[in-house]
């Protein structure tokens, strides 16, 4: 039995949604080249998603594509977008980062 598929002549479809794809679209990954009809494959036990276009469309799609305007010019908002970091590397801000300097030890509990 298949949840979430539909049948349609000898066509499995699935209807789903992806909850989390990185990096993201408003930063230049790769779901920002999506366009209308694409065909997208997605292998969920390879936690893989595909992009059935060819490598030369996708060169001059990125060749065009330029990042929406900053949504904040200041506070959280500004903050959030200049240095969140995306999902596959912790959604934390990148000044929260370890991977410089010398470790700081957890403090002692008493």
């Amino acid at each position: 039995m298949d949840q979430g598929l539909q049948h349609v002549g000898k066509q499995r479809v699935s209807y789903g949604c992806l909850l989390h794809c990185s990096p993201e679209s408003a930063v230049g990954g790769p779901l920002a080249l999506v366009r209308t009809g694409d065909r997208i494959t997605v292998d969920v036990p390879a936690r893989r998603i595909h992009l059935e276009v060819s490598d030369s469309e996708l060169a001059t799609r990125r060749a065009a594509w330029t990042p929406p305007p900053a949504r904040y010019e200041r506070g959280y908002g500004w903050l959030f977008g200049r240095h969140i970091l995306q999902a596959n590397e912790g959604c934390d801000f990148d000044f929260l980062e370890t991977g410089f300097g010398r470790a700081v030890p957890e403090p002692d509990i008493f």
